[in-house]
C-alpha cells in the first residue's frame, strides 16, 4: 500500500469515524467536546507556533519537560498542544495550565490534515514517541514544516507490523526532518523501515521536573494520614485492582493499619473502582472529595488527575499499574525519582529499557504475581531500611541517565529565538 491508496481509503472510511466517534461519545461525554476539530477545524492561531502532539497520558508526561524546555528556548514563540484522548487534555491542562494551547489532534485524513497545518501555521512540530501519520507527514513536508519525533521508541512487534506496509511506512519516515530515538535498538529498528536523520538522544522520561514540590506535598498528606504505613499502587487498570484488594488482604494480617492508595489510569473508571471497593465492603475514603482516611479506613481512593506524583510523594512503597495485564507498564521514573522503593509485574514492554536499568541497579522489584508482590512489599515494610536504600539507588539511576532533554533541542530544525 502506498500513501495514495492509503488516503483514499481514510476518505471511504471517514463515515465510519464518525460513527466510532458517536459512540465513544456515547460513553464518555468528554469526546462530545470539541469533537470537530479531529477533522481540522481548530481555532486559527496567532504569530510563530510550535506545535506538540503527545497522544495520552504517557506521552503527555513526558512532554512537560520539554514543553517547558521550548518555552524558555522559544520565548516568542507559542506552544499548542494535541492529544487524542480527554484524559491526554486533561493532563495538559493539570500539569501545564495557562502556559500552552491545546487542541484534539486531526485524523489522518488530507483534508482534515491540510485544514489544521493551514489554520496552525506551526514553525515545527513535535511528535512524541511513536506516532507515525503518513498524510499528516507529507503535507507538512509540502508545506515547508519541519517535523521532529521526539522521544522515539519502536517495539519488535511493531516493526514487523510496519514492514507489512513498508512502501507507506517508509517514505513517512523519510519525510521527518528529525527522529531522537531513545536507544540505539530503537534507532536501527527506525532504520531498518528506510529512516534518515535518526541520532540517539536517551530517554526523556529521566528528564524530570524538580520534584521537590511534590515531595513536599507527600509529606503534609502523609502527616493528616497519621503514622501508618502507606502503598500506593498507581496507573491501574482492570483487573488490577482485584489483585491490588487480594494481596492488601494478606499484608493487613501483618500491618493490620496498613493504608492502600489506589489510583485508577483512567478517569472514566473512578466511580467502577468505588463500586468495586463498596461490593466488598472495604471501608474507603475519595481524594477529589478530600476526605482524610481515618484509622478505620483501609483505602484512599486517589481519583484526581495531576497528582499521583504527590500521592507517590506520601508512600512508604510503590507499585506501578499496567504491569500485572498486558497492557505494557507505566512510567516507574515517576516514583523512584521521589526515593520510593517501585515495584511493577511482568508486562513492562513499553517501558523494557527503563525497567531493565531500574532492576540492574537494585532500584526496584519486578513480580511474576499477587504472591511474589505480597512478599515483596512485606519485605521492605518490615525492613524500612532496605526500602530506603532501593528508593535511594532509583533516584540514582534518575540522575545518572538525564541528559535526552538536552539533546534533543540541540538537535530541532528550528534556532533559538
Amino acid at each position: 500500500m502506498n500513501r495514495i491508496t492509503y488516503a483514499w481509503l481514510l476518505r471511504l472510511a471517514s463515515p465510519f469515524l464518525l460513527v466510532y466517534l458517536a459512540g465513544r461519545a456515547l460513553l464518555d461525554r468528554r469526546y462530545r467536546d470539541r469533537w470537530w476539530q479531529r477533522f481540522g477545524f481548530v481555532p486559527r492561531q496567532p504569530g510563530p507556533l510550535i506545535w506538540v502532539h503527545a497522544v495520552s497520558v504517557g506521552e503527555a508526561l513526558a512532554a512537560v519537560p520539554l514543553v517547558r524546555a521550548l518555552r524558555e528556548r522559544y520565548p516568542h514563540h507559542q506552544v499548542l498542544m494535541t492529544t487524542v484522548t480527554p484524559t491526554g487534555a486533561e493532563v495538559v491542562a493539570a500539569r501545564l495550565g495557562d502556559a500552552v494551547q491545546h487542541v484534539y489532534a486531526p485524523y489522518d485524513l488530507p483534508g482534515a490534515v491540510r485544514r489544521f497545518l493551514r489554520r496552525t501555521r506551526p514553525a515545527l512540530g513535535i511528535v512524541m514517541e511513536t506516532e507515525v501519520w503518513p498524510n499528516l507527514y507529507h503535507y507538512a513536508a509540502r508545506q515547508g514544516v519541519p517535523m521532529a519525533l521526539a522521544n522515539a521508541r519502536l517495539s519488535d512487534r511493531s516493526t514487523r507490523g510496519y514492514r507489512r506496509f513498508i512502501r507507506l511506512i517508509g517514505p513517512a519516515l523519510r519525510q521527518l526532518s528529525l527522529i531522537a530515538a531513545q536507544s540505539e535498538a530503537d534507532a536501527e529498528r527506525y532504520r531498518a523501515l528506510g529512516a534518515e536523520h535518526v541520532y540517539v538522544t536517551g530517554n526523556l522520561k529521566f528528564d524530570l521536573p524538580d520534584q521537590r514540590e511534590h515531595f513536599i506535598r507527600g509529606r503534609a498528606l502523609r502527616r493528616q494520614w497519621g503514622a501508618r504505613p502507606v502503598w500506593v499502587f498507581g496507573s491501574t487498570h482492570a483487573g488490577e485492582e482485584e489483585l491490588a484488594l487480594e494481596v492488601l488482604a494478606r499484608l493487613r494480617r501483618c500491618f493490620p493499619d496498613l493504608l492502600l492508595v489506589l489510583v485508577p489510569r483512567h478517569p472514566q473508571r473512578f466511580d467502577g473502582v468505588a463500586e468495586l471497593l463498596r461490593a466488598q465492603a472495604l471501608p474507603f475514603v475519595r481524594h477529589s472529595r478530600r476526605e482524610v482516611p481515618g484509622p478505620g479506613d483501609a483505602v484512599l481512593l486517589g481519583d484526581t488527575l495531576g497528582e499521583l506524583s504527590d500521592l507517590y510523594g506520601a508512600a512508604d512503597v510503590v507499585t506501578v499499574g499496567g504491569s500485572f495485564v498486558p497492557v505494557g507498564g507505566h512510567n516507574v521514573l515517576e516514583a523512584a525519582a521521589l526515593g520510593k522503593p517501585v515495584s511493577f509485574g511482568p508486562h513492562m514492554h513499553n517501558f523494557r529499557e527503563i525497567s531493565a536499568k531500574v532492576l540492574a541497579a537494585g532500584a526496584g522489584a519486578q513480580s511474576m504475581d499477587a504472591a511474589a508482590l505480597e512478599s515483596q512489599l512485606a519485605r521492605w515494610l518490615a525492613q524500612p531500611g532496605e526500602a530506603e536504600a532501593v528508593g535511594a539507588r532509583g533516584l540514582q539511576v534518575v540522575d545518572e541517565n538525564r541528559g535526552a532533554l538536552a539533546w534533543t533541542l540541540r538537535l530541532l530544525p528550528l534556532a533559538p529565538d
